[in-house]
């Protein structure tokens, strides 16, 4: 970028979209600072395994100068996808190839620490939530944190996901409910805890489903298995059933009875769980979401186009902060180069948005062709 001076640019979300844009920017010699509003890094665990495709996440790890950092960490084994009927019957096997790199598993938490340790020291605040933006659309923008602290910035990149702050500068849209929700539960230590869990799900995963329930387990790294339970149900089913996220017993019980019908071996993914579950009710933006441009404030990822977890999510993210990254180191100005993001990002983002309107439900298909390129929360 040739502007003089340098625009003040901040990203809020320190998530991989958000770090992979600051990342590249800084390659380009571009100053950036995002705000993020957790404790510090290890204030939170960062969810489940992801796969990283060639054809979008890799292509901003190249970019950002991490992809051979990002094999070196990847699990290629986690390729491997097992498709089972609710009676444990193994319908489809698919063992990777040794050599094959084409959406490779990795940790959540490890990829963001891969990126947190890629910026420069400092770039990162912490303990920054943000409460609004205010300011004229043609800038400077003014955010808003909840310490009280304010910050002009010329562009403000909203990578702060599903519950977008940074979204209501430019779009009235909020996430809708599909009408399907994911129940997490934990397994640890799985070759010696649960080794029979451990035989089921491989080095990948396994899955299961029969119209209205299903079943989605995937090995994370240091000998871990997340195991999402996935039923066509309301938000609020665990309170509106007398029930709290605490009550794990009553939790298992509804679940048994909810899947009786099922193998006993399948039934164990939902039974012998260390720990509480976690709800994940899945939302989802309207489609197309679009907004008016406006040359100081965009989105990118969960915050522009929540959609299902069926593999694109991360990845999409990735790609939108690549070619944002870009768009800004190969324009004369930050109007232009949002511009250009936009002119490409949301014709892609609605396009593939339209391909899965609705696919929160096809995750209780019995076919499941999309679990084996998921990637999950």
């Amino acid at each position: 970028m040739h502007t003089t001076p340098a625009p003040r640019i901040a990203v809020i979300g320190a998530g991989p979209g958000g770090l992979t844009c600051a990342r590249i920017l800084q390659r380009h010699g571009i100053t950036v600072t995002v705000h993020d509003r957790d404790a510090g890094p290890d204030a939170r665990d960062q969810g489940g395994t992801l796969d990283l495709h060639a054809d979008n996440g890799q292509i901003a790890l190249r970019e950002a100068g991490l992809l051979e950092e990002f094999f070196k960490l990847a699990r290629p084994e986690g390729q491997e996808m097992r498709q089972l009927d609710p009676a444990g019957t193994v319908l489809f096997h698919h063992v990777p190839e040794p050599d094959e790199r084409f959406k490779p598993e990795i940790d959540r938490g490890q990829l963001r620490d891969l990126l947190l340790g890629s910026l420069r020291p400092g770039t990162v605040h912490w303990n920054r939530t943000l409460r609004d933006v205010s300011g004229p659309a043609e800038g400077p923008r003014r955010l808003h944190f909840t310490d009280g602290t304010t910050v002009e910035a010329d562009l403000v990149v909203g990578a702060d996901g599903a519950w977008s702050t940074v979204r209501r500068a430019v779009s009235p849209a909020t996430p809708r409910y599909t009408g399907v929700s994911f129940l997490e539960a934990w397994f640890h230590d799985v070759t010696t805890r649960h080794p029979d869990i451990a035989e089921l799900v491989g080095q990948g995963g396994a899955a299961a489903a029969d119209g209205d329930r299903g079943l989605f387990a995937q090995r994370n790294s240091g000998d871990h298995i997340r195991v999402y339970v996935i039923q066509r149900v309301p938000a609020d089913w665990i309170t509106a059933g007398g029930l709290t996220l605490q009550d794990t017993d009553g939790i298992r019980a509804r679940l048994l009875e909810r899947y009786r019908d099922w193998s006993p071996r399948l039934r164990r993914l939902i039974t012998d769980n260390d720990g509480p579950y976690v709800d994940r009710p899945i939302y989802a933006l309207p489609v197309p979401h679009t907004w008016e441009p406006t040359p100081t404030v965009t989105l990118l990822g969960d915050a522009a186009h929540l959609m299902p977890p069926l593999g694109v999510g991360v990845n999409l993210a990735l790609l939108d902060a690549c070619e944002l990254a870009l768009a800004l180191a190969r324009h004369d100005t930050v109007g232009e180069a949002v511009r250009a993001y936009e002119k490409t990002m949301l014709p892609r983002s609605t396009e593939t948005a339209r391909l899965l309107d609705g696919a929160a439900t096809g995750l209780l298909s019995t076919e499941l062709p999309d679990f084996a390129t998921a990637d999950h929360h």
